[in-house]
This record gives structure tokens, C-alpha cells and sequence, in this order.
């Protein structure tokens, strides 16, 4: 393999709940035609041609991000869609040095003690709590999700986040809301965009789009990633 152009970047991509890293096939072709490097993480349970993992939870799902993001020396652009945002701060918090940016793709920004069930809001906690009555283990994908999605394992869901605070360090944080007015009205990350556009330390960008960025292909995001790419420092 030859040596990648100069300016070139190494993104770690993990998809939200019930997808795997699939969903970001599209972008990852685009974003390897740019001259950078990109990897998209299926986590435990998620693989559609794999075995369910149904005793997964945050912490479990945070190693095995951590073990990619720290297999090379080079630091990523970590990217992170929905209930990844919680996997990539966990990762960030620690091994700060190994991620260059740290991009949440209308994603949970967690703190010490939160969890995907303590952040959203009351329509998808009782999705949860119907779709989870199986086997209690797994909680299937929403209706608007893609064929592929798999049950995806509560226990990552329910697990509070143990943040020291370290992933603060990493300079660039970028939350990319989804400001599609009828997702809007379901979208549990509205206030949260609200409080972080008044924050110190964050880039928060609207785009007018639903929640799935990659709906329509991957050029809304591709765009948005080849200029994180550009701003963030080698």
C-alpha cells in the first residue's frame, strides 16, 4: 500500500443504535477517494451476518472501539451517529492523544453518570421498553430504520457513562444536529444542540436533514468531513 497524500486523515466512524458499520459504506468509499483513511466500527451485536450480543453493554462497546482507535499511532477524526456519541466520549476520556477531533453526529454528548436512557426523551424510552419485551436483552430498531438493523443490546442503552473528563482534551469537538422540522418534533437532541451552541470549546452545525445524514448518499456528510479534515490539525 502506498504512502497517503499529505494532509491526509484517519477517520474512525461507529454508527448509532441497532446499525452496524454498514450504514457508513457509502462515505467511507468517498472519504478513501479523498486520500484519507477511514474505517467504519461494527460493534457487538450489531453485525447483521453475526451472532446477537445481547450482554453487551457501554463499557463493553467502549473497549472494543478503544482497541481500533488505539491500534495505530496515527490520532483519528473519531465520528460518532446517536448512541455512539456516548462509545466515542468513552474512548476519547481514555485515550485523549489518540483522537484529533471528536465529530457527534446528532449524538448524545454525555456526562460522568448519564446514560442513553437518562438523555433521551419519554417517545423513545417507551419504544424501548416496548421493544425490548422479547427477551429483555434487546430492543429492536425503529421504524424508520433501515432493513439491516439489528436488535440492538440494552445493556448499552442503560449503562451510565464513567467519564473522568479527559475527553475534554481533545481540542476540536463537533456537534452536527439534524434540524429536519418533522424530526424536530421526535428529535431528543434538541435542547442539548441549544445548550451547546452556547458552550465554549464546540463547532455546532445544522443541517436540514432527518436523523439518517446518509438517507439521500453520503454528500452531505462527505462534504462536512473532507472541511472537518481541512480545520483540524495534523
Amino acid at each position: 500500500m502506498g504512502s497517503r497524500p499529505s494532509g491526509s486523515k484517519r477517520f474512525v466512524l461507529v454508527p448509532g443504535g441497532n446499525h452496524g458499520g454498514w450504514w457508513y459504506e457509502p462515505l467511507v468509499k468517498e472519504l478513501e477517494k479523498a486520500g484519507h483513511s477511514a474505517e467504519a466500527v461494527t460493534l457487538s451485536g450489531l453485525d447483521p451476518e453475526g451472532p446477537a450480543s445481547p450482554a453487551a453493554n457501554l463499557d463493553s462497546h467502549i473497549a472494543e472501539l478503544a482497541v481500533r482507535v488505539e491500534a495505530q499511532e496515527e490520532p483519528c477524526i473519531l465520528v460518532g451517529h446517536s448512541y455512539a456519541g456516548s462509545v466515542i466520549s468513552g474512548v476519547a476520556d481514555r485515550s485523549p492523544l489518540r483522537v484529533r477531533a471528536l465529530v457527534y453526529l446528532d449524538a448524545f454528548v454525555p456526562e460522568n453518570g448519564d446514560s442513553t436512557w437518562s438523555m433521551t426523551n419519554d417517545w423513545e424510552r417507551q419504544w424501548i421498553i416496548e421493544h425490548a419485551g422479547a427477551t429483555g436483552l434487546e430492543v429492536g430498531p425503529l421504524p424508520f430504520f433501515d432493513p439491516r438493523a439489528r436488535p440492538h443490546p440494552i445493556g448499552t442503552y442503560l449503562q451510565k457513562s464513567k467519564l473522568t473528563g479527559a475527553w475534554r482534551d481533545v481540542a476540536r469537538k463537533h456537534l452536527v444536529a439534524a434540524v429536519d422540522p418533522e424530526w424536530l418534533k421526535l428529535s431528543p437532541f434538541a435542547a442539548q444542540t441549544e445548550r451547546l451552541k452556547r458552550s465554549a470549546g464546540w463547532v455546532v452545525t445544522e443541517l436540514p436533514c432527518t436523523h439518517n445524514f446518509l438517507a439521500k448518499g453520503p454528500e452531505l456528510l462527505l462534504g462536512l468531513l473532507l472541511a472537518e479534515a481541512e480545520v483540524t490539525p495534523s
